[in-house]
């Protein structure tokens, strides 16, 4: 159940991160994020921890079937 969970944050957090970014590049417009450097900034590093937890929770499944 736990893997589930921190697949779930990962894909979130990817997922928010990307939106971030593109507020912060300008991309999507209607925001007070919008155009700051501070935002995509923010968001690369959401991205970022999103896919290193996704990726955990793929090399633990792997590592767990793997085994038996």
């Amino acid at each position: 159940m736990k893997r589930w969970i921190t697949l779930a944050i990962g894909a979130v957090l990817v997922l928010v991160g990307a939106v971030w970014v593109l507020q912060g590049a300008g991309v999507i417009t209607g925001s007070f994020m919008t155009g700051e450097k501070l935002w995509f900034l923010i968001g690369l590093v959401a991205i970022l921890v999103g896919v290193v937890a996704i990726a955990a929770t793929a090399r633990r499944t792997t590592k767990r079937t793997t085994k038996k």
